[in-house]
């Protein structure tokens, strides 16, 4: 049933996972190994040389090491740094916190700190997710009209619409735009665009400020933008620059916008990558499930005939939700459904966001169940249209 076909693609997103990390852990294994190994041996020369130019003990040289490794964590540097714990800099610490950046150049030393950091966090985190989903939500809302705008002076260009007022089309306009639906892909691309703008003049206002190179900047905005925040390069840590206010408040600005828009291209890439498990599951089904196949098209219920399958090439937002509502029905009843009906209902994620991005594009009001009314919840995009929905069907159950 459709619980089963959930699990398998579950597994495949799985092991799909688990491949693409031993994958990358052989490419950079491969890459950075050699250069660890040189630094390795060449700071064992330098350690040599020292303690024979000192006459001292490896022992002695190695513990005086260790206790400027515990200084380092505490915040102790060789050149001169801003402090980490005055207003300034607990300010910039909480801003990695509640966006899940976490550089780690700053960590809380006492234990109160770090009790206090676990339900600070544990509320500032899930308050700033929430953020970015709604962002997400009017981020979307604003490219759907932009979009709807371009494809409205197309139609004008081709003669298809009028050159007059939009009050002035009536009836005609509706009739042209009603088949018109704003593609995910260019919604994506229009973000990949957004964000790659976002770290270019950032990098350039990185590069002259904190002496990095232009390569080394657009790494720290990917790292940073993207909430991974090794702390290999962190910004504005120097005591002094040059228009110190203007820099820390345009660095705040850039991390803000790049962070939204990165978590915004990502929610949108993983419905892309749903689209491609379906139809790598879709394959493996025609490969080696002929025989499931020809059991599934002996039942009279769980037939698909070929008018069906034909039809079915061209789907829309509509047949989706319908399809969609029929096969909840089907499962509802205790009937088993085919593997077809599955793959073709696993195709209303996309057919959702393509929906609710044709409604804010046309201003149509969303369409909510009277269940959904009463308990509270409204449609979404990406993680937080997960998350009412399905708070939505666990209310609904009870």
């Amino acid at each position: 049933g459709r619980l089963n076909a959930d699990n398998a693609r579950f597994l495949l997103l799985a092991v799909l996972i688990v491949l693409y990390m031993l994958c990358g852990a052989a490419v950079f294994s491969a890459i950075e190994l050699p250069t660890e190994r040189e630094a390795k041996e060449l700071w064992e020369e330098r350690l040599e040389n020292f303690t024979r130019r000192h006459n001292l003990s490896r022992a002695e040289l190695r513990h005086f090491l260790r206790e400027y490794e515990e200084a380092s964590v505490a915040g102790i540097r060789v050149d001169d740094i801003r402090p980490r714990w005055d207003f300034t800099g607990a300010f910039y610490f909480v801003g990695t916190v509640v966006s899940t950046i976490g550089f780690g150049m700053t960590t809380p030393a006492t234990v109160g700190g770090k009790i206090f950091l676990i339900f600070y966090g544990l509320i500032g985190c899930a308050g700033t997710i929430l953020f970015f989903n709604l962002f997400l939500e009017r981020l979307i809302t604003v490219i759907a009209y932009v979009m709807k705008s371009c494809h409205e002076r197309q139609l004008r260009r081709k003669g298809v619409l009028p050159h007059n007022s939009r009050r002035a089309s009536g009836t005609s306009e509706v009739d042209s735009l009603a088949g018109w639906k704003p593609s995910v892909y260019y919604v994506m691309l229009i973000l990949c665009v957004a964000s790659l703008i976002i770290s270019c003049c950032a990098s350039a206002m990185y590069t002259p400020i904190e002496g990095w190179s232009y390569f080394d900047s657009l790494y720290f905005c990917f790292v940073a933008f993207s909430t991974i925040g090794f702390g290999d390069l962190v910004s504005s840590q120097n005591i002094r620059y040059e228009s110190q206010g203007l820099y820390r408040f345009g660095n705040f600005v850039f991390i803000l916008m790049g962070v939204c828009c990165i978590y915004s291209l990502f929610n949108v890439i993983s419905i892309v990558i749903k689209q491609s498990i379906n139809w790598i599951l879709k394959k493996l089904v025609c490969k080696c499930c002929h025989r499931c196949q020809r059991r599934l098209f002996r039942s009279r219920r769980n037939v698909v005939m070929p008018g069906n399958v034909r039809s079915r090439r061209n789907i829309s937002i509509e047949t989706d939700v319908v399809n969609e509502s029929d096969t909840e029905g089907r499962r509802l009843s205790g009937e088993m459904i085919s593997m077809k009906d599955f793959l073709a209902s696993n195709k209303v994620s996309l057919a959702i966001m393509q929906k609710q991005l044709s409604e804010t594009a046309n201003g149509y009001p969303r369409q909510m169940s009277s269940n959904s009314k009463q308990n509270g919840f409204s449609g979404g995009v990406g993680a937080l249209a997960i998350m009412n929905n399905r708070l939505a069907e666990t209310s609904v159950d009870r």
